[in-house]
């Protein structure tokens, strides 16, 4: 099997934030920063498995802290776990404010990619070479990511009777009225 470093792919991308992607609060609308995640998730998982690569999910998107017109926001990006056909990358988005100099630290997240052949279909990608501790320790939380993905997955499949669902509302804020 060929394996890859971590440093092969990482990535790191910053973009000035511009007027036009403010929401109506004034701050950078949370949709401008998941385009930009899934852009640099695309370019990372490219480097590590030199395919065309798809987003298959999603996971841990939590805005901290909001993003403001004029900053620059930086965007970290390493592939920490690979499958047979995809591949877990982990993303740290910081902002920094050139008028006083101030980093914050504004969302981390996890992209799975699955790398694409030229026809279309899965193809496999390189195994990952890692030599650092932090790089083992986000290889098993990638492992860890996976599999809670996968079992959300099964869960959101499931076929509930109405009971069963009338039950688990039951302590909700809700009314059912069926």
């Amino acid at each position: 099997m060929n394996y890859k470093e971590v440093q092969d792919s990482e990535t790191t991308y910053t973009e000035l934030m511009i007027p036009s992607y403010a929401n109506f609060g004034g701050k950078v609308h949370g949709g401008i920063i998941l385009s930009l995640l899934d852009k640099v998730a695309y370019i990372c998982a490219s480097k590590h498995s030199h395919q065309y690569c798809v987003t298959v999910s999603v996971e841990g998107v939590e805005f901290k802290s909001p993003v403001e017109v004029g900053d620059l926001v930086e965007i970290k990006a390493s592939v920490n776990y690979v499958g047979r056909t995809t591949m877990i990358v982990g993303m740290r988005v910081e902002s920094f404010n050139p008028r006083d100099g101030i980093v914050r630290h504004t969302n981390s997240c996890y992209f799975t990619m699955a790398a694409k052949d030229e026809h279309g279909n899965l193809t496999e990608v390189p195994g990952l070479k890692l030599t650092t501790e932090t790089q083992v320790r986000r290889f098993c939380e990638g492992k860890i990511i996976r599999k809670l993905s996968q079992e959300k997955r099964e869960i959101l499949k499931s076929d509930l009777a109405l009971a069963e669902m009338k039950e688990q509302c039951a302590q909700e804020r809700c009314s059912i009225t069926i």
